[in-house]
């Protein structure tokens, strides 16, 4: 019997992401890859230097399952000083690898078979992916374009006796979109209505550019209760690949996260446990400092893609521009980003595989600005090809550093 046929596929679709085939074709190419969002600029020094400190200091053995107790307290004393909420960092903080092992581990321990999991669409592609795993059933509520809004209608309309969670992501990506303090307040009140839990995914947190900061739903009257919230520090503190994250809220919600979680990981990570506790310590001007320098950044490329002839949404959230192809005569994303690279020698990501009905998603691109401003510069420039109809061999291409 080949391997092949003694696999038991439990994914729908188990290929290669599309996050996968645009970055092997942004290599192939010398491509600037906007596609894939990891910051090309480095984190705080200090935070660098901690870590060098935690691995001299002899810290290379497993950390206990539920994180560094000096991390789970700084997690707690930051959504305190933040938000007001109390946590107590014994039995209210889980320590994950990454955000994306507190997300699959808390659909894996809070919904099942028979459960319906609403999400906001276009998607995260790990959510649909975690929900099948958990045996669950996923079900999108669209995010209007061209400002993709939430129609809080809609998701009550989408809320069935089989609904177990909602599944939220403000700062949104791919949008970017921060929902407001109404539409929150619109979405606690469904939550409540229906006794669903909330599984609120803020890994941005920290990354909103205008208008009213970033507020956890879990501060809403009635939803400390019934909420997970997820976190991280990859994205605030430019550190994605140290894969720290976390999942605070009540403590059966996180005792059922631990008891998953000890089953993916166990552990991890211990040199960077140390390091992010001491990140998390830090005055909020290095937060803010990181905020400008990318909404300067994010300036830079929507007036990039613009001028290049899309259509774009502007973010107030996270590090990922939405911009609608139409206005260069293309109508498939997924044909578009396959010959970019190519093209102009720029990458970027398709917002098809972030739907579940991929047409719906079809004339989007998803680009991300966490980039140094040499490369978005010079991307900007190759984006020119678009609007200019220069061929590719005119271009510069490799990579910048």
């Amino acid at each position: 019997m080949t391997a092949g046929g003694r696999a038991r596929v439990r994914l729908a679709d188990t290929g290669p992401t599309v996050f996968t085939e645009m970055s092997e074709l942004a290599v192939r190419h010398g491509a600037i890859n906007l596609g894939q969002g990891f910051p090309d600029t480095p984190g705080p020094a200090s935070v660098v230097e901690s870590a060098v400190a935690a691995l001299r200091a002899g810290h290379h053995q497993y950390p206990p399952v539920p994180g560094l107790f000096e991390l789970r307290a700084a997690i707690a004393a930051h959504q305190r000083t933040w938000y007001g909420i109390d946590l107590d960092p014994e039995t209210e903080v889980v320590v994950t690898t990454g955000a994306s092992e507190a997300l699959a581990a808390a659909l894996l321990a809070l919904t099942g078979p028979g459960d319906e999991v609403v999400v906001l669409e276009p998607y995260y592609d790990a959510y649909a992916a975690c929900v099948e795993l958990a045996g669950a059933t996923l079900v999108p509520v669209r995010l209007t374009p061209p400002a993709f809004g939430l129609d809080a209608a809609a998701l009550r309309a989408a809320v069935t006796p089989r609904t177990k969670a909602l599944l939220l992501n403000t700062p949104h990506n791919p949008t970017g979109t921060v929902l407001t303090p109404d539409c929150l307040r619109q979405i606690a009140e469904t939550a409540r209505a229906h006794d669903l839990l909330v599984i609120a995914d803020e890994v941005y947190e920290h990354l909103v550019y205008e208008g009213p900061p970033h507020q956890p739903i879990a501060t809403l009257p009635g939803m400390a209760q019934r909420t997970l919230t997820v976190g991280s520090a990859g994205k605030t503190f430019s550190f994605t690949g140290w894969k720290v994250g976390w999942a605070t809220g009540p403590q059966d919600l996180v005792e059922a996260v631990t008891a998953v979680k000890q089953y993916l990981s166990f552990s991890s990570g211990t040199p960077f446990q140390h390091a992010v506790a001491d990140a998390l310590r830090l005055p909020a001007a290095h937060v803010t400092a990181q905020r400008d320098s990318l909404r300067r950044r994010r300036d830079l490329l929507v007036a990039g893609l613009t001028e290049a002839g899309m259509a774009v949404h502007v973010p107030r959230g996270t590090y990922f521009v939405t911009a609608d192809i139409r206005p260069l005569g293309e109508t498939d994303g997924l044909a578009f980003c396959r010959s970019l690279p190519a093209r102009c020698g720029v990458a970027a990501i398709p917002n098809q595989g972030f739907y579940a009905d991929p047409d719906a998603g079809r004339p989007y691109v998803r680009f991300t600005f966490c980039k140094g401003q040499a490369v978005l510069d010079e991307a900007v420039a190759r984006l020119a090809a678009l609007r200019d109809g220069r061929p590719a061999s005119t271009l510069r291409t490799g990579e910048i550093s």
